[in-house]
């Protein structure tokens, strides 16, 4: 079974981060990751040169006939959210979405998508700036306006630019496991994870001495999961109240601290299920949770799934065990 293809869209008038977001994540060869990486390509929504944002020009190398091949479907951020997409490109996404392909949006991207008909009864997000205007014009969609990306199954929608990038590497844990969205991260030099429901924007930001504070904490705990943690010990080492600890991590992170680290634990659990066959101590033992009716609890809550299931997930065999 060959590589998932991805296929990202390019348009006149192309928003070029976004795009080069998609071309980042997969058009590069990664033999590091020691993986079947994806195939990669780009095919032009319309016919000739294609003007993009920063005075540039691109011509594509493919038509709207690579959707009918393609595995996932990236779409930028839409020119104009007040410009209905081309009739022969809503008709080629319909066709991939009743194939089983899959779709990520970046910020307006989610516009081509309403007006092909795909997303009605999904929960989806957007860059803030649009979701009042995508819930108005699309009431059949349930817009949530303050998340990063909502994986919606078959489909995936994310913020604002940046969002992309996080929502990409969701994709790419999905598909290849926490360790290699690891690796890919580290070598786009960006955090590895953000939660999808995240907010957007800090309503009121955090000021700079606290943000320094906060991060160099998060780096301390992601070095140090395995230890004891109290909100009176992460507000001592953080020089913050604990009542000030709480609202600046809430507000940088979308979570407390404590399910902040929940969260961090489990996914190092993952990992660990993903890479080896480590024995459900050394889990415990390398994670920090504390117990192991903890441990199964939290993830399965945090993933949906049990251990077990999730470690069959990559090895396979029924006989491996916990």
């Amino acid at each position: 079974m060959s590589a998932p293809l991805v296929v990202a869209l390019a348009y006149d008038q192309l928003c070029t981060f976004e795009f080069a977001c998609a071309v980042e994540l997969f058009s590069l060869e990664r033999p590091e990751l020691e993986v079947d990486w994806y195939r990669f390509a780009v095919c032009a929504a319309e016919p000739g040169k294609l003007r993009a944002a920063g005075g540039i020009t691109i011509e594509a190398p493919y038509t709207l006939r690579m959707l009918d091949k393609a595995d996932v479907i990236i779409i930028p951020g839409w020119r104009d959210v007040d410009e209905v997409p081309p009739e022969q490109l809503l008709k080629k996404i319909r066709s991939a979405y009743a194939r089983g392909a899959r779709f990520c949006t970046i910020c307006s991207g989610v516009f081509v998508l309403a007006a092909a008909g795909i997303l009605d009864g999904k929960t989806v997000t957007t860059h803030w700036r649009y979701a009042e205007k995508l819930a108005k014009r699309y009431p059949q969609l349930q817009v949530q306006a303050d998340a990063l990306y909502i994986d919606a199954g078959q489909v995936i929608t994310s913020a604002g630019s940046a969002a992309g990038l996080d929502m990409l590497l969701y994709l790419v844990r999905k598909d290849y496991g926490v360790k290699v969205a690891n690796q890919v991260a580290q070598r786009l030099v960006i955090p590895p994870h953000r939660e999808g429901g995240q907010a957007q924007y800090i309503p009121r930001p955090v000021a700079q001495d606290e943000r320094g504070r906060l991060s160099a904490l998060l780096d301390w705990l992601r070095a140090n999961p395995a230890q004891a943690h109290s909100l009176e010990t992460l507000a001592a080492r953080a020089a913050m109240s604990e009542r000030t600890l709480q609202r600046q991590f809430l507000e940088l992170t979308g979570y407390s601290p404590y399910e902040w680290l929940i969260r961090e634990r489990v996914a190092i659990a993952k990992e660990l299920l993903e890479s080896s066959e480590a024995s459900i101590n050394r889990i415990l033992e390398l994670s920090g949770f504390g117990s192991e009716e903890t441990f199964r609890r939290q993830f399965k809550r945090v993933t949906g799934t049990s251990p077990m299931a999730y470690r069959k997930q990559f090895f396979g065999k029924s006989e491996l065990s916990l």
